[in-house]
């Protein structure tokens, strides 16, 4: 039988057990307390696998568009045009020679800042799916492209210099990818950047590994805070993003030395965004000696060590 004695405990005479009721209530919250913490610490666990998970997705999709048929690994070419004509063609008799296309392919000629193409007297050219005898490849309204087989060609710009790009998806870069190379996922990498808009938009120019100028617009700065150290970077405009063109202490040692790229999204009402190092990446110059690559910016050129995002690729056209 269970007698209350005045509220401060019950006893069981039967048994002879009492219970302090004050204790129990304190036993109960501190039982309570430790699920609501243990809920508490699960929670924090789960999202941090649910980030790192995110973070591996995106490189493994990085990875696989690397190794696409239209990725930077299959660019198998870079001629810059001099004013006048120049033949190409897989024969070594041509100005630009080109494997996996016919030997004599045709003509290009650059003249008053126009890029035209003329097709051989024993054939024709594709030129955006197309055949035709001549075309005009620059200016036009989109990109204009030659196709030969596995191999197309279209005009690049290098600064102010006019060049002929050529894609073959048999090149050896991309037969001999190896894999990409990563720091392990740190959230510490991810912050918070508050971006503050210059009074006017700004022309930033910037050498590229060749030597030339390139420009784009900035329309301000994001200030934040990694590993204690604030500092100030400047991206430049990409669409509804900022892209930032960044170096740090790790470069030339543990990543690339000439640049990484990592894009940010537009900021928010308030001017705040979130600027996750652990999604930095190699430009393409990284992996293939036939593309071009803009240096950073001053601002961007870090003195901290920022280990984190994609290390530097050391496989078969590796430019360290």
């Amino acid at each position: 039988m269970w007698h209350t004695l005045g509220g401060v405990g019950t006893v069981d005479r039967g048994h002879g057990l009492w219970f302090d009721t004050g204790m129990s209530m304190k036993i109960r919250r501190l039982a309570v307390s430790v699920l609501v913490a243990s809920i508490g610490v699960t929670a924090l666990v789960g999202a941090a696998n649910d980030y790192e998970a995110e973070i591996s997705a995106w490189r493994a999709e990085r990875e696989m568009n690397l190794k696409a048929d239209d990725s930077w690994l299959t660019v198998s070419g870079l001629f810059f045009l001099r004013d006048g004509e120049t033949s190409f063609g897989s024969s070594q008799r041509n100005d630009f020679v080109v494997p996996h296309i016919p030997a004599e392919a045709g003509v290009f000629a650059l003249r008053d800042g126009r890029v035209t193409v003329r097709a051989p007297a024993s054939g024709r050219l594709t030129v955006d799916g197309e055949a035709v005898d001549a075309a005009q490849l620059y200016p036009a309204e989109t990109r204009a492209t030659v196709t030969l087989g596995p191999v197309s060609l279209w005009v690049h710009l290098s600064g102010e210099r006019l060049a002929i790009r050529v894609r073959d998806t048999d090149t050896e870069i991309r037969k001999n990818f190896t894999s990409l190379d990563w720091f392990p996922v740190d959230e510490a990498y991810r912050v918070r950047g508050k971006f503050t808009p210059h009074a006017e938009p700004v022309t930033v120019k910037t050498l590229n590994i060749l030597g030339d100028i390139e420009t784009y617009t900035s329309t301000g700065y994001v200030t934040l805070t990694v590993a204690g150290q604030e500092m100030r970077m400047l991206p430049v405009n990409s669409g509804r993003r900022l892209w930032f063109i960044m170096r740090d202490g790790t470069s030339g040692e543990d990543t690339y030395s000439a640049a990484r790229f990592l894009y940010a999204d537009a900021p928010d009402a308030e001017g705040w965004t979130t600027v996750d190092f652990n999604r930095a990446y190699n430009p393409p110059c990284a992996f293939n000696p036939h593309t071009t690559c803009p240096l950073p910016p001053p601002d961007n050129r870090l003195d901290i060590r920022i280990e984190a995002g994609e290390k530097a690729y050391r496989g078969p056209g590796a430019h360290q």
